[in-house]
């Protein structure tokens, strides 16, 4: 079975890395020659962990190759896998130009019966256009048959999201395009839910968009427990032994950013709204992360009044640890408005600086290390959990700060650690407990006295 796979960004990258990693023989087909030759070398374009050792050994070994000449990859292909971008259109809408410009070859060049497999995620209904259409501008006499796939990986951790799926969904209208898919996914010894097509679609929007909701709402938790003096941290712990609710997405925090849940929100929201229906949970889940992207900014405003001529230290760039991406980072929504004060921003990043230079190449400065950020700085924030950047003792803050003032937007340390080094540490959703025991510590020493 000849497999091909269209685009070679985070979905359809892995998909072929993965599929050739169980033993089939694929082509990836994409427009840039330059980035085809370094895949070919076993250099990812994208930082992913694990992705470059498998794109390298499964080229070496024959199993994945990389082209520019989609008329050669689409002519005898028994298998294409549509897995082009989907971005969002002004209005929050999905644009589907990528996929049917990829239509439009397969259609032109196609010489065998094939089965397309639309991985990309896009609206409900995508499919059933997608098959119309390849049906009605096919050059040769060659049965096209189309099947929903959506994928479920997470940047950072996509290959192995991919290679140990807790299910595959498959949608197909017919037993044909089920044997088929089956047949290919049999070697991941993976569950496979078999739907229609449109369920298929709904799955993968419903799926995402129910993990932005649970992050949307543990913030909204997160700010209310502030207000009231209960600690998000415990109150997440608590909910997490519930096995209807289970521990994952529970941590608070300045919102989720990335290539799928801001997108999928708005996308399933335009939907339905053009549909006639308002999906309030949706609509509140977006307005919520918007709002929560800006808490820390706000907190220093108040704090500092002015933040004109201070030195920011920006500890994490990426909307998340694991990957290179910016997208829907709120780190740069941030650093937008500590610039428009009149802040000197210093930031550092593990793997995310180069990106970030596309966006801010000279108005900020850049560093190798933690500790070259934290030098000499009024006030620091933290927007990415790295690793690097939660074993940061303490007291570096102390000892390389002009000012230990910490926005942590990922609360990324303990509370009662950080009452030990006198830092002036503000987190979500844990503020009142600081101010509630400061103010008993208060009230106390005055009895004393």
């Amino acid at each position: 079975m000849k497999i091909v796979v269209a685009g070679t960004g985070y979905v359809g990258l892995v998909t072929g890395a993965c599929l050739s990693e169980v033993g089939h023989s694929v082509t990836c087909v994409d427009i840039d020659e330059k980035k085809v030759q370094k895949m070919k070398q076993g250099i990812s374009p994208i930082y992913e962990p694990g992705l470059d050792e498998l794109l390298k050994r499964n080229h070496d070994e024959g199993r994945l190759d990389f082209t520019t000449d989609y008329i050669n990859a689409y002519k005898d292909a028994d298998l294409v896998f549509i897995g082009v971008g989907t971005p969002e259109r002004e209005d929050g809408s999905a644009n589907l130009d990528y996929v049917f410009n990829v239509c439009k070859q397969i259609a032109e060049n196609v010489e065998k019966d094939c089965l397309v497999v639309v991985k990309s995620t896009v609206p409900i209904g995508t499919n059933d256009k997608v098959e119309e259409f390849l049906k009605e501008n096919v050059k040769n006499n060659v049965h096209i048959e189309v099947a929903s796939n959506p994928e479920f990986l997470a940047q950072g951790t996509a290959v192995i999201d991919t290679l140990h799926a807790k299910r595959i969904v498959i949608g197909v209208e017919s037993k044909n395009a089920e044997n088929i898919l089956r047949e290919v996914y049999e070697r991941y010894n993976q569950p496979i839910v078999v739907t229609n097509r449109r369920s298929a679609e709904m799955i993968k929007y419903a799926s995402n968009d129910f993990l932005a909701l649970k992050i949307s709402f543990m913030n909204e938790i997160a700010n209310f427990c502030e207000i009231v003096g209960a600690d998000v941290e415990d109150v997440a712990k608590g909910m997490s032994f519930d096995p209807r609710i289970g521990d994952k997405f529970l941590k608070a925090g300045i919102g989720y950013g990335g290539s799928c849940f801001p997108k999928d929100t708005k996308a399933l929201h335009w939907l339905a709204n053009d549909n006639g229906y308002e999906l309030k949970t949706i609509k509140a889940t977006i307005e919520v992360n918007q709002n929560q992207k800006y808490k820390l900014f706000r907190a220093a405003k108040q704090r500092f009044g002015s933040l004109k001529g201070l030195k920011v230290a920006v500890l994490g760039l990426t909307f998340k640890p694991g990957t290179d991406d910016l997208r829907e980072a709120p780190s740069i929504p941030n650093v937008r408005r500590l610039l428009d004060e009149g802040a000197e921003i210093v930031a550092y990043d593990p793997v995310g600086i180069d990106n970030f230079k596309k966006v801010y190449p000279n108005e900020i400065k850049y560093t190798n290390t933690p500790e070259e950020t934290l030098k000499d700085a009024d006030v620091a924030f933290i927007f990415t959990e790295w690793d690097e950047i939660k074993e940061v003792d303490l007291n570096v803050y102390v000892e390389l700060m002009k000012t230990p003032v910490v926005f942590d937007g990922r609360n990324c340390y303990a509370i009662n650690e950080v009452e030990k080094f006198g830092v002036e540490y503000h987190s979500v959703g844990r503020e009142a407990i600081l101010n509630l025991e400061n103010d008993i510590n208060v009230e106390v020493a005055a009895t004393v006295k």
